[in-house]
């Protein structure tokens, strides 16, 4: 193996290794609070398996590092509010929201809790 090859590879393995160990962490389960602005039918199914199969293979597995709770028909920004409120009371690493009322919901609900932290950072 040639100098340049050999640091390629030395290379490449140092700048994954970092992934590799982040998405193995010492048994904490990570939550993902997911808000779908669309029906729990077969196509949502499908989309949800696919996105958990992305997730798959950057380490993250689902029952075993990795839990998503799903929150279905988020079509308007009422039901975004109370599938939010439900969300944030699991306390949720990521929120994933997807379409315009829950986005909009999200985006409220946690505002005003990232405000509030930075008020008291600020106070520190």
């Amino acid at each position: 193996m040639r100098r340049r090859e050999f640091i390629i590879l030395l290379g490449g393995a140092a700048a994954a290794w970092p992934l590799a160990v982040r998405a193995q962490q010492g048994g904490r389960v990570r939550w993902i609070g997911a808000l779908m602005g669309f029906l729990d039918d077969q196509v949502a199914r499908e989309l949800s398996a696919v996105f958990e199969q992305s997730l798959e293979k950057l380490g993250w597995a689902v029952g075993r590092n990795l839990s998503i709770d799903y929150r279905w028909d988020v079509s308007d920004l009422e039901l975004g509010r109370s599938a939010v409120a439900q969300i944030l009371r699991i306390g949720p690493d990521v929120i994933l929201a997807n379409g315009g009322p829950a986005l909009t919901a999200a985006q409220q609900a946690t505002r005003t809790k990232i405000d509030a932290a930075i008020r008291r950072l600020r106070l520190m």
